[in-house]
């Protein structure tokens, strides 16, 4: 049987950002509207981003996971055709999706990412919350975590809080018993040396991870590529962090990239290659690393 395929894409800041209007200008969106218009609509390009889903797409995978930062500032205009894009990557039943920071930007409309992206978010089973959600796909459960939370200007950091962390913790009892590949999806990588983009409950999470284990942790929020690894009840657990998917080359942030995990399980246990793809100065993709996780 062939190897089951995720491909994990994250921060798409799906450009170009609409005009806002004057009213919507007030606190952390004016300094962010500054630094788009000033910086970053020099780098986060559709081109960019469309050359990438249609290299994403073209590999066919079985299932696309997206770690956030649809948006830019969470103005009412964006969220349409955020959501017309990701109809454009795939369908809700191919494509998960999980909030960023910037999803949640203001708290004016901090509550419209899980209206916008429901189908894409929701979990196989009812549940009260939205978060943790689990979608059973293939050998694969995905595990979709929250931590967009509104925040103070200049701050970028994640919150899960108290009842997401015990609702958890119930997921990841149940799961520990399956013969299912676990993969978490969060925004905020669970290590970061910057306080204002930290997670800031990392330390439970973690504390979480090591308890009851997962095979594969994936995020975004840094723009980079990223490889963590952190202990579990049975070895290291691979943390994955990918490149923004709409960003040409700037400063240390390298162009815009994507995952592919090829997951499979043989006598020995599961196993896990991954593979990178990025685009070039010509927008087109290429592998630039192939390596064995698990």
């Amino acid at each position: 049987m062939a190897p089951f395929t995720l491909a994990h894409l994250s921060d798409p800041h799906l450009p170009p950002l609409p005009r806002p209007r004057l009213i919507e200008l007030a606190g952390k969106r004016a300094l962010g509207y500054v630094n788009w218009t000033r910086n970053r609509h020099k780098y986060q390009r559709r081109e960019v981003l469309d050359a990438l889903v249609a290299d994403v797409q073209a590999q066919a995978p079985d299932h696309i996971a997206v770690t956030g930062d649809l948006v830019n500032l969470a103005l009412e205009a964006e969220f349409a055709p955020a959501l017309a894009w990701l109809e454009g990557v795939g369908p809700p039943d191919c494509v998960t999706a999980i909030p960023g920071n910037h999803d949640a930007y203001v708290s004016a409309t901090s509550h419209r990412f899980g209206e916008t992206f429901l189908h894409y978010i929701a979990g196989d089973a009812p549940a009260a919350t939205a978060f943790p959600a689990v979608r059973r796909r293939g050998p694969v459960a995905l595990i979709s975590l929250s931590t967009a939370v509104p925040t103070l200007p200049l701050m970028a950091t994640g919150t899960l809080g108290r009842d997401q962390l015990a609702a958890l913790e119930q997921v990841l009892a149940q799961l520990a018993s399956e013969d299912v590949f676990r993969a978490l999806l969060v925004h905020h990588p669970l290590r970061s040396s910057s306080r204002h983009k930290r997670l800031t409950d990392s330390a439970d999470l973690l504390a979480l991870v090591g308890r009851h284990g997962v095979e594969l942790i994936l995020h975004g929020h840094d723009h980079v590529h990223s490889t963590m690894w952190f202990e579990g009840p049975n070895g290291k657990i691979p943390a994955i962090g990918v490149p923004s998917a709409s960003a040409l080359a700037h400063g240390r942030y390298p162009a815009a990239a994507y995952n592919l995990f090829a997951i499979e399980k043989d006598n020995a246990g599961w196993r896990c290659e991954q593979t990178v793809r990025s685009l070039d100065h010509g927008l087109q993709a290429r592998q630039i690393k192939h390596a064995r996780l698990i």
